[in-house]
């Protein structure tokens, strides 16, 4: 059974209030027991902070022995130089994802720190970037 790690940033606790127009009106938690169910046979485990540290903290922890991460580092994607050295650091492979299209956005937003060290990267197809995410791996 492969084991996966859905790993979340600042902010992304705040789905299903924050710009509905922009992210939706589901709640993570909501979303992930979804997939748990859509994906039984697949050990997915739900990580969410907004703390740069325990981010890294989590990659570390799993790094060595998840068989991927599939990680929304909100904003930190494009301020975290440490997010990125984390990710380059392990062994298990990190599938960068955003809800929204990042390219759409504000400028600053088009630059990734942890795009250079990711497997790949899926933006702009709200909730179901997570589960294309992990059908990548499957």
């Amino acid at each position: 059974m492969k084991k996966i790690l859905i790993l979340n940033g600042p902010n992304l606790n705040l789905l299903g209030k924050r710009e509905p127009t922009i992210y939706g009106t589901l709640t993570f938690e909501e979303y992930f027991e979804s997939i748990k169910k859509k994906y039984a046979d697949v050990e997915l485990v739900y990580y969410q902070s907004n703390v740069e540290g325990e981010l890294i903290n989590k990659l570390h922890e799993v790094g060595f022995s998840f068989d991927g991460v599939i990680f929304n580092a909100g904003a930190y994607t494009h301020t975290s130089v440490a997010i990125g050295d984390a990710i380059k650091g392990i062994e298990t492979p990190v599938i960068e994802v955003h809800i929204s299209n990042v390219h759409a956005r504000e400028e600053f937003r088009h630059v990734s720190y942890i795009a250079p060290n990711a497997k790949g990267v899926i933006a702009g197809f709200g909730l179901q970037s997570y589960e294309l995410a992990l059908e990548s791996f499957l």
